[in-house]
């Protein structure tokens, strides 16, 4: 086979690789998109390319296996600015995982090991588009949130505050007093698990029925 249409079937199926994971990140509304993930898969590809070229033609010794360890050592860190933290919730972990994903499956198309990027990338779909929807099916997602109750006086029934939050299904972790000498008031802050689909507006309008309160914040 000539080594141009190699080079050419080699780049070819990276770029279908990053192309179908960047694809599956757009339609779920994730910053890392089919752009990011394409250019990453064939960069990885192309760099596996040259340093086998330079190894097959004795430019230079050394391990040619060198520079996948490299790709993938700099990879870590583009995975690591998709990982956002947004106050007590950690979002971006699959996006991260997909992004090695999409460096590894370029390195294996430069390799020519294309059963594995195959399988992988089967896979891949298998986990995100079955295994994905039916694990949040059966373990839905919850967000830690911060609810904060300012009340007028510190005559306050905590324990109606916990019946409302039990029966909307929040599991408290925490909860942190702060008085107001001057004002006589008194906050209340709790750290607690919700549960994905709960109504937010709801349970702030039971929460600013209970006495003396001032105010309802519910935050990330």
């Amino acid at each position: 086979m000539n080594i141009y249409i190699d080079y050419i079937i080699r780049l070819s199926l990276s770029l279908v690789c990053g192309f179908c994971l960047g694809l599956e990140r757009k339609m779920r509304q994730h910053t890392v998109g089919i752009r990011t993930l394409t250019l990453l898969c064939v960069s990885s590809c192309l760099l596996t390319i040259v340093s086998g070229a330079i190894a097959s033609n004795g430019i230079v010794t050394g391990d040619p296996a060198r520079v996948a360890a490299a790709v993938i050592t700099g990879i870590g860190f583009l995975g690591a600015g998709a990982i956002v933290n947004q106050g007590l919730n950690i979002r971006g972990l699959t996006s991260a995982a997909i992004i090695f994903t999409s460096a590894a499956l370029g390195v294996a198309c430069g390799a020519k090991l294309y059963v594995p990027v195959g399988i992988v990338l089967l896979f891949s779909f298998l986990l995100l588009l079955v295994i994905g929807p039916m694990e949040r099916k059966l373990f839905p997602a919850e967000k830690r949130k911060i609810i904060r109750l300012d009340f007028s006086s510190n005559e306050v029934d905590e324990a109606a505050v916990r019946k409302i939050l039990t029966d909307a299904g929040i599991v408290v972790f925490e909860l942190n007093t702060n008085y107001d000498v001057q004002s006589g008031g008194l906050t209340l802050i709790y750290i607690g698990k919700i549960p994905e689909h709960m109504a937010t507006v709801e349970l702030t309008k039971k929460l600013a029925e209970l006495s003396d309160i001032k105010a309802v914040s519910v935050d990330n």
